[in-house]
């Protein structure tokens, strides 16, 4: 069954008002079928076949004069100069909305040519993987990748050649990792310390290389839309906090992948069970901010005392959401600790405390935990985030 994208809505807003619209994240997310689908009389043309890219770069305006509008130019960080020149075809026609549309794989660099060529001229989107609203079939060991979630018994297959994909193409394509054999050993250990604050001379000591190194490795996966960083609240309440920001894999399936967990079973005894389910939701709030048009804002709390809350959402008028993630079927009222603690230090700006949890069979959708905290299971979460 086709899934109806939650940035549809969006699509078709920045259609209406923008001569161009550019849709960036990672690779296979669906950026390629959102547009086909929201303008399915657009000419497309894909940036990354060896033939176009040598006629783009031997006469860029005979390529654009060729094409008929409206257009989809897919990865175009394949051949980034060619925005200077739809630029000038832009200019002539402002008044044509929606007719240039643009994918890229590559959010910073691509960004970075936006900036300078369609300032005013381009509505910028981000498109995630799945969601929990956008299809049901989404779990921890799937992942939220269209391909895997659809065809899960090819999941495994699926990973490993995303993987081999994404570093020939998009990690050569930004920087000239040399060592791609240690490279490849970064991005295991990494999805071992899934969930944890960063701790870059941590990373760097097991595979031989500097911190500069590591602080590039992560600049490529950040901007490649593979990892999700998140930094700690700036408000300390009166309390010393721990100023590093906490890092995870994007989407879980992936991690899964790289830590070798193949079948439910398996990550239901895992010791990183709970890291890859909180890393779960955090992809879950970002996917409804961004799916909103809103920009990112998550962040995590941790003082030099050891209080510990995994998110702070911000909401409208300076308040705030509390959320621990909790990967048991089985709430106890101690896991309110922590949020009813933070609470009485930021008194009336926490708009809500929520322990999100997996579901179980026979617990009701919503239970109260503690005066003030509630508990609901992640698709109950995911319904109200997108409500």
């Amino acid at each position: 069954m086709p899934v109806t994208r939650k940035l549809t809505g969006m699509v078709h807003r920045a259609l209406a008002h923008f001569p161009a619209l550019v849709i960036t994240g990672p690779r296979r997310a669906g950026k390629t079928t959102l547009l086909r689908k929201s303008v399915p009389k657009a000419q497309y043309v894909l940036l990354e076949d060896p033939d176009i890219q040598d006629r783009v770069r031997s006469d860029p305006r005979s390529f654009l004069d060729s094409l008929r509008l409206p257009v989809i130019l897919d990865e175009i960080q394949n051949t980034p100069h060619l925005l200077n020149y739809a630029r000038t075809l832009i200019d002539a026609h402002l008044r044509r909305m929606g007719q240039w549309l643009f994918t890229g794989s590559q959010e910073a660099p691509l960004m970075q040519g936006i900036t300078e060529s369609m300032a005013g001229r381009a509505a910028v989107l981000q498109l995630l993987p799945f969601s929990l609203a956008e299809s049901p079939k989404v779990d921890l060991l799937r992942g939220c990748f269209p391909e895997p979630v659809t065809h899960p018994a090819s999941r495994d297959l699926w990973y490993s050649s995303y993987l081999l994909t994404y570093i020939e193409r998009d990690v050569r394509a930004i920087t000239q990792v040399r060592d791609l054999p240690t490279f490849r050993r970064f991005l295991s250990l990494l999805a071992s310390r899934h969930g944890q604050f960063l701790n870059k001379s941590d990373l760097a000591g097991p595979l031989g290389v500097s911190v500069p190194t590591i602080t590039e490795w992560l600049y490529i996966l950040e901007v490649t839309g593979q990892i999700i960083l998140v930094p700690p609240y700036f408000e300390n309440f009166g309390k010393r906090l721990v100023k590093s920001p906490k890092v995870y894999w994007g989407d879980s399936g992936m991690a899964c992948h790289l830590l070798g967990i193949q079948t439910q079973a398996e990550l239901d005894r895992s010791p990183f069970l709970g890291a890859i389910f909180e890393g779960f939701v955090a992809a879950e709030i970002l996917k409804r901010q961004i799916n909103g048009g809103q920009s990112k804002k998550l962040y995590c709390f941790r003082d030099q005392q050891g209080l510990e809350v995994d998110f702070l959402v911000p909401q409208s008028n300076a308040k705030f959401w509390l959320v621990e993630a909790k990967a048991t079927r089985t709430i106890q009222s101690t896991m309110a600790n922590p949020l009813a603690s933070l609470k009485k230090s930021a008194g009336d700006r926490v708009s809500r405390s929520v322990i999100v949890h997996r579901k179980s069979r026979n617990q009701p959708a919503m239970t109260t935990v503690a005066p003030g905290v509630e508990a609901m299971p992640v698709e109950q979460f995911s319904a109200i985030l997108n409500a």
